[in-house]
């Protein structure tokens, strides 16, 4: 689909009479068709690097100890979680769940994985948000940089699903770049034809078709 079709519908999403006081996100909505998506392999759950990012903060914790845990926490992570904390974690639930909702995605020094699985296994694994595993001594200031513009694709077992792309504070070429990122690893993944749609839209706006 050419980058300029895109632009158009992300102009007319952008377009209302209604300026609202805060700064709305922009969503995509994608519709698939012929697809048994009770079928685990069907779904789709992929992490996508957008080249412009999503033009608001996106927030990370990792799970550390050490050396790590001092160079995560310099390189901007919004927190950082000791083997210690894990074991508090696995304790208190509730707050489990709330770091849980609260961040976007997770790191963890590779031999805390498993302590990780089992403790918080069933809080993480259900959102979509168990840890990339990260070795001891690895530059975590890189990770980091590009989970800052990632965006999570989750289907679970729907054939609509949505994700955000953006807001309304980036420029609509920008938006459109990030659509296309999309799209064309969509096709990567399926059949063209099993993409029935793709709308995109404000928060509080109307939908426009994409595709």
């Amino acid at each position: 689909m050419a980058q300029r079709d895109i632009l158009k519908a992300v102009q007319k999403a952008l377009e209302r009479p209604v300026k609202r006081n805060f700064t709305e996100s922009i969503d995509l909505a994608i519709n698939l068709r012929n697809i048994d998506m009770s079928q685990p392999q069907n779904r789709i759950e992929e992490e996508i690097v957008l080249p412009n990012g999503l033009g608001k903060p996106v927030k990370i914790a990792v799970f550390a100890s050490g050396e790590l845990a001092v160079n995560a926490k310099n390189a901007g992570a919004d927190l950082v979680i000791s083997p210690e904390q894990i074991d508090v974690l696995r304790a208190n639930k509730k707050q489990a769940k709330t770091i849980a909702d609260e961040h976007d995605f997770f790191i963890a020094e590779a031999s805390l994985m498993p302590s990780i699985g089992k403790s918080l296994g069933p809080v993480l694994g259900p959102r979509g948000n168990m840890p990339s595993p990260i070795q001891p001594g690895s530059d975590v200031t890189r990770p980091i940089e590009r989970l800052r513009k990632t965006v999570k694709i989750r289907s679970k077992d729907k054939m609509t699903f949505h994700t955000i792309i953006g807001c309304e504070s980036m420029t609509p070429e920008d938006i459109a770049a990030n659509i296309e990122t999309i799209i064309k690893r969509l096709e990567t993944k399926m059949d063209k034809q099993k993409i029935r749609s793709i709308y995109v839209k404000t928060t509080m706006g109307p939908s426009v078709r994409v595709l």
